[in-house]
């Protein structure tokens, strides 16, 4: 082997510029081309000038060629290397020498340097097939990444084959639309309702539009397919409607692809009330609406309840007692209590039954008893303990009103450190009129400790400083606290609707939220509502015309198509102005108005005074039907232009929030609705769609309500339209902000 005496300095100094097959050493680098030269060249040329230079190594050429070269070509290559190693020995080469020839005056002489053996280029037979394996190694790997390459290349080729026919269905159905001048999109009201297939095809052709008008890339529309071929069941739900032009379909098609990508949050809801199980006011309501929305967008929730005796069991499927018994801490001693088990609506609900102490909720009703404090601290303490005891960890512990609002204290005291660490805690607020005002020592019948939580800055009331407070003591120890108003902004509530807490919200005000209600649009949706006679929508809103009239004819009012009908919904009247409310319906009648009451009361002052109301308002142009009907009420607020409300706060019905939807304007005739002017007013309403919606029609009477539908016809319609289009669904803004809440605590 023959090398290069010159310095890497110098050669670089003077660049080589041989084409040979030979290389020096400081510039060994031969194409792929000259490789099989090298086995037909014994000995090696100069390429350098006043360089002397070597035979390029088998084994460089192994290493640096070999990866471009087949398997077969290389095992030659490796066995030539080890014929030319055992060749030089058989030549007697001096060990640790080279030879060289050089020219001069004439003469050719031969010397002989001694090289030492740090720099000898020789390998041993080992050394040759250690690195022929290595060499093997990455052929086999390079040859992985272009079998992964080459199916890449055919996923994208059937997908370019797959677009290139689609392109030709549409031009010809656009051609054969074009050529007999009729459109060739279906109507809603033509559409089979429930045509799954139907759905999924309209959606994978609309991504097809998508691609071709380079509103998405090719990624993100196999992304967006294979989303579609995967989730049918929850794409059916969610994209009922397509009547949408590709940029708005799109932001949802999106927005649907994340949430089905996105690990859920495990959430329990502990609380007194679920519908249609135990509902006595709108926590009912809330719960089961909100722990809906929550699971349709890839969440699990469960709702841990207490089992009372007066339960509604009609719609829990798979009701059945648990095997196993569990034991809670409450007055000194450890109580054994039963499990239950079923679903409701698709929620998995757990019902706790103390066995010693069935007295706390074997009773006809849920509130009201002198004992409430002890019966739900029980229950808070004991659906802790059942958590811990399950090995559940749920990511939010949902608290509702004060009744559980002592696991807030209880979790940070003794159950954090029981494998919760990474649990967080939300209170609902549902209203601060009621706040279990108690003595400090009926903390400790839950293990707490009460002169630790009587102070100033935890649970002390803040009016009666030897009360402790226990709702209070929820707002101080849950990581967030939601207020529950479709109205109001977080200033109106902190002072003046707190009843005495302004103090601490207003230091724990940071952690504060307005949250507003929904509705259940399943049920709630005039695009699709079966009670109606027709459907229709804000697009297509020529529907409501034939509503109308169905209502006019079953409650036989004289045909006035001109008239304005006005709908009055209620289950209990007791929050109405029966006076002010007979003022407001003589003066609408004198404007030609029609109305129809619908509802009934179990209180016997209130079924006098609408008794009485009835006998002073005998025209043809008014109807009571004394029984609340389901599906009238659809009709009813479908029909109706106009729908008088007790109040536009309704967490219990929403029924301003079915109005809109309903394209119907909601009208409070409620005297105390005038404080809601002055919000609106001042600026008090709050930022959420629900508020922005319902200010629009707040300081609204009917009386004007009336005057605009008859004098400002093209303003009422694009009014209505308009609000009409806002989805106030528990879907939509509601669920949004408690999932933003959720994950804003999980990143504390």
């Amino acid at each position: 082997m023959m090398v290069c005496t010159n310095t890497i300095k110098n050669h670089m100094e003077n660049q080589c510029t041989s084409g040979s097959a030979f290389a020096c050493v400081f510039c060994l680098d031969p194409s792929p081309s000259q490789t099989n030269m090298l086995r037909d060249q014994p000995l090696a040329k100069s390429h350098c000038k006043n360089r002397i230079i070597r035979k390029v190594n088998p084994l460089d050429q192994l290493l640096r060629l070999g990866l471009s070269h087949s398997l077969p070509e290389m095992t030659d290559l490796a066995i030539e290397l080890e014929a030319t190693e055992n060749s030089e020995d058989a030549n007697n080469f001096l060990p640790g020498s080279s030879h060289t020839k050089s020219k001069g005056n004439g003469i050719d002489a031969v010397q002989t340097s001694m090289v030492s053996p740090d720099i000898e280029l020789g390998v041993n037979h080992n050394d040759i097939w250690l690195l022929f394996n290595e060499a093997q190694q990455n052929i086999l790997y390079l040859n992985k990444q272009r079998l992964m390459a080459m199916e890449k290349l055919n996923k994208i080729q059937k997908e370019k084959e797959l677009l290139l026919s689609r392109i030709k269905q549409l031009e010809s159905e656009k051609m054969s639309g074009t050529l007999d001048g009729t459109t060739t999109v279906p109507k809603e009201k033509t559409k089979p309702k429930g045509d799954k297939p139907v759905i999924f095809g309209e959606l994978l052709l609309r991504i097809d539009s998508m691609v071709l008008s380079g509103a998405i890339s090719h990624g993100e529309a196999s992304d967006l397919r294979s989303m579609v071929m995967e989730d049918k069941a929850m794409l059916a739900d969610a994209f009922h409607d397509l009547h949408k032009n590709d940029g708005e379909l799109l932001v949802c098609l999106r927005r649907f692809y994340d949430q089905s990508r996105r690990t859920g949050l495990h959430i329990v809801q502990i609380c007194t009330e679920l519908e249609p199980v135990a509902s006595v006011g709108s926590l009912a309501t809330y719960v089961t609406g909100l722990s809906r929305a929550l699971q349709r967008k890839g969440n699990t929730v469960e709702v841990i309840l207490p089992k009372y005796a007066i339960l509604n069991l009609e719609q829990v499927h798979g009701f059945r007692k648990a095997e196993a018994e569990f034991h809670s801490y409450f007055s000194g001693q450890w109580h054994p209590n039963r499990i239950w088990t079923g679903i409701v609506h698709g929620i998995a609900v757990t019902f706790i039954e103390p066995i010693h102490l069935a007295a706390f909720f074997s009773r006809e009703g849920i509130y009201g008893y002198s004992d409430d404090l002890e019966r739900f601290t029980y229950f808070s303490r004991a659906a802790l303990d059942y958590i811990v005891k399950s090995k559940k960890k749920p990511d939010i512990f949902h608290i509702h009103g004060w009744q559980t609002s002592v696991i807030g204290p209880l979790f940070w005291d003794f159950f954090v450190n029981q494998g919760l660490e990474t649990t967080r805690l939300l209170l609902t607020c549902h209203g601060f009129d009621s706040q279990c005002v108690e003595r400090p020592e009926k903390l400790a019948l839950c293990g707490l400790d009460p002169p630790q939580l009587h102070r100033s800055d935890r649970l002390q009331d803040n009016s009666g400083n030897h009360l402790v407070n226990l709702l209070k003591g929820g707002v101080v120890y849950s990581n967030k606290v939601a207020i529950v108003s479709s109205l109001h902004s977080k200033d109106a509530v902190i002072e003046s609707m707190s009843y005495g807490l302004e103090t601490t919200l207003a230091i724990h005000r940071e952690k504060v939220l307005v949250i507003p209600y929904g509705f259940d649009d399943t049920k709630w949706d005039p695009s699709k509502d079966n009670f109606l006679p027709v459907n229709y929508s804000s697009e297509d809103p020529k529907g409501k015309a034939t509503c109308r009239t169905a209502l006019r004819q079953r409650l036989r009012f004289v045909d006035q198509t001109s008239a304005a009908m006005v709908g009055c919904i209620y289950t209990e009247v007791s929050e109405i102005d029966v006076e002010n409310l007979k003022a407001v319906v003589c003066l609408a009648l004198g404007k030609g108005a029609q109305f129809i009451f619908l509802g009934s009361s179990t209180t016997p002052e209130v079924e006098a005074a609408l008794e009485s109301l009835r006998k002073e308002l005998k025209d043809q142009n008014v109807r009571f039907i004394n029984k609340y009907n389901e599906a009238l009420s659809h009709l009813v607020i479908a029909g109706s232009d106009i729908l008088l409300c007790a109040s536009f706060h309704d967490p219990k019905l929403h029924l301003p929030l079915k109005a809109i939807k309903y394209g119907t304007i909601p009208v409070a005739v409620n005297p105390n609705e005038s404080r809601l002017v002055r919000h609106a007013e001042g600026q008090e309403f709050g930022s959420t769609k629900s508020s922005r919606i319902l200010s629009m029609f707040a300081n609204v009477s009917l009386s004007q309500a009336l005057d605009d539908m008859k004098y400002d016809g093209i303003g009422w319609s694009k009014k209505i339209k308009d609000a009409m289009s806002e989805d106030l669904s528990w879907d939509s803004e509601c669920c949004d902000m408690y999932m933003d809440a959720y994950m804003s605590m999980k990143n504390l």
